[in-house]
């Protein structure tokens, strides 16, 4: 499967000379968290993962006092027995004001789904989401 995507990816986006961004990938599944590392590294960003909210903060403010912190957060609305995105984003706010996080789920009628701005999210990404909507919405947050 991630043949497929590397060759589709490979034909449809431009790769970025420098892996600058930085990226931190939080999910409960470790093969969404594997093909989101394999899918952003050849876009051509710097990925972290974690599997709940705990370590994505820890992993979030350990980055930032050595001075190399995320650009970007995407987070899973849900996670079962963990700290899931609308509880990790009210504490990341609070740690960094202007923190950019897209939040993921495949339940798209939730009501931070429906408005993830008012949650703090700077976007939303509908699982299952196809490589040029991850492209799309990373661009537009980063922007």
């Amino acid at each position: 499967m991630l043949q497929i995507m590397e060759k589709e990816l490979s034909d449809e986006i431009e790769i970025p000379e420098q892996e600058t961004t930085r990226i931190l990938v939080m999910d409960d599944e470790e093969m969404i968290l594997d093909i989101l590392t394999e899918s952003l590294s050849l876009l051509g960003y710097t990925v972290d993962t974690a599997i709940d909210g705990e370590r994505a903060i820890e992993k979030y403010i350990k980055a930032d006092k050595q001075g190399r912190p995320f650009d970007v957060v995407i987070m899973d609305l849900t996670i079962p027995g963990g700290k899931g995105g609308e509880d990790t984003i009210a504490e990341l706010l609070d740690i960094n004001p202007n923190v950019k996080a897209i939040v993921s789920s495949g339940y798209s009628t939730g009501k931070v789904m429906s408005n993830p701005a008012k949650y703090g999210f700077k976007g939303r990404l509908v699982k299952p989401f196809k490589m040029e909507s991850l492209k799309n919405e990373l661009l537009k947050v980063l922007n």
